[in-house]
């Protein structure tokens, strides 16, 4: 079996690999640097719409609001602040590498939420 990967670049890596080989609709970072429009930060893209990114080490996806709310009631992830400033974003949770919940299957309810609004 395995190794898990260790370093929350590593766990992203293996989320965009994963995501983009199951859907060309999933647009991965083009070269691993910061994006021009995005929040400064390693993003994957669904219909030219941010669903999940990498942010200060932590895994940030969008999801429904009571997704999130539910989440951070079961203390696995806070809302994103993304100027660190105190504006929270309702349908953003950002989840630490310490927190039970795994990234890929967070990543993949952000992809499908996201690619549901295309619509």
């Amino acid at each position: 079996m395995s190794q898990p990967p260790s370093t929350p670049e590593d766990r992203f890596a293996a989320i965009v690999v994963a995501l983009s080989s199951d859907n060309p609709d999933v647009i991965p970072p083009s070269d691993g640097s910061q994006s021009k429009q995005g929040f400064g930060s390693a993003e994957l893209k669904v219909h030219g719409k941010i669903f999940a990114m990498l942010v200060r080490g932590r895994l940030v996806v969008k999801l429904p609001r009571a997704r999130v709310d539910a989440l951070i009631t079961a203390d696995q992830g806070e809302r994103f602040d993304p100027r660190r400033d105190g504006r929270l974003m309702k349908e953003w949770l950002a989840v630490d590498p310490a927190a039970k919940e795994e990234w890929l299957p967070l990543a993949r309810e952000a992809l499908a939420f996201v690619a549901s609004q295309h619509r």
